[in-house]
């Protein structure tokens, strides 16, 4: 069954278009991962919405997904609340 993670992020004023710049050019060699999508939210903000073949694919791909998620940090605001850069969530899918 398909999986899900979806990762909300928000950017340090005036790095919207250096964060789509590098979305664009990032590489997901990640085993398991059937492709994803970067939805603006609002000026600085962004949500990445990635979808797996299953829930296990996710777990193996972590550390993978935080070497990304390190290439990028710079450009990244601390959300508070103790979430850091980035607040993850990932499930399996329901169906359509």
């Amino acid at each position: 069954m398909a999986a899900f993670n979806i990762v909300r992020f928000r950017v340090k004023p005036g790095q919207a278009e250096s964060f789509l710049e590098a979305h664009r050019n990032m590489r997901h060699p990640f085993k398991g991962f059937d492709g994803g999508w970067l939805v603006r939210t609002g000026d600085d903000s962004f949500c990445l919405v990635g979808q797996w073949r299953n829930f296990q694919s996710i777990v193996n791909a972590r550390p993978q997904m935080i070497g990304v998620l390190d290439q990028i940090r710079g450009m990244l605001e601390d959300l508070g609340g103790d979430l850091g850069v980035t607040d993850p969530v990932s499930g399996v899918g329901n169906g359509r």
